[in-house]
């Protein structure tokens, strides 16, 4: 194992997660990147060891607090110590409040925040007691103000920043750097292309967010000197509305 480091990245999907672990790993730490699936991790594995970087994928669901207790034990016993770890699950779903369904709400809120409090407090268990860490929860437009068919998206981000924003007051005098990014905003994706191709036509424009982009404002987050730590921020295109 030697003097290896980890990024563990909860959510590490084709376009935000992925360039986020991509960033980290350029910069000498091994990319720990988690799916329900792991067979759909293998290209980003795969393209993070071309350039040069190391990356291990696992299959692990965040909802499961076995699952969350041995990724973390298995990151520390096989990689390193986990010094940054980013919550990046999205979640994000409408529906009007007459056609929402209990398991809709409920399946919502265990991804979008239950799996925060999960994966964030294994996370803490690790760091606390070395005094030092990176942890960096991804938040959106939802989790500031809910919109017409967000219910659940946003009661979950809603909750999410909450949790943020408690671990903040708690870890911070431990070492413990504790961010919460808001993306405000549409980002660079094969969903956004499908199904706003109006909206995605903006990316000519530098409408839409860029992952690579997103991914370098989490590396300076992880960058900051603690005395001058950035609990929130919004990253958002120079056109969109606020």
């Amino acid at each position: 194992m030697g003097d290896k480091k980890a990024a563990v990245i909860i959510g590490a999907g084709d376009a935000t997660g992925g360039a986020i672990a991509k960033r980290f790993a350029k910069e000498g730490y091994v990319a720990c990147v988690t799916r329900r699936n792991a067979d759909k991790l293998a290209p980003l594995v795969e393209e993070i060891e071309t350039a040069g970087g190391e990356a291990r994928g696992f299959g692990s669901d965040a909802r499961k607090e076995e699952e969350v207790v041995a990724l973390f034990e298995t990151v520390e016993r096989e990689v390193g110590p986990v010094e940054v770890f980013v919550f990046n699950i999205g979640a994000n779903v409408n529906f009007p409040i007459l056609e929402m369904t209990e398991r809709v709400y409920r399946k919502v809120w265990e991804m979008a925040a239950y799996a925060g409090f999960l994966t964030g407090r294994e996370a803490a268990r690790v760091m606390v007691p070395r005094g030092k860490g990176t942890m960096i929860f991804t938040g959106a437009t939802a989790s500031l103000r809910g919109g017409r068919g967000f219910a659940a998206f946003a009661g979950a981000k809603f909750a999410l920043r909450a949790l943020a924003q408690s671990m903040a007051r708690e870890l911070g005098p431990q070492g413990i750097h504790v961010a919460h990014p808001i993306i405000d905003g549409a980002i660079d994706t094969a969903f956004i292309r499908d199904t706003f191709p109006e909206r995605y036509k903006l990316k000519d424009e530098d409408g839409i967010l860029q992952p690579d982009h997103i991914a370098e404002s989490y590396w300076q987050l992880h960058c900051q000197p603690r005395d001058a730590w950035t609990h929130e921020l919004d990253l958002r295109p120079w056109m969109e509305t606020f």
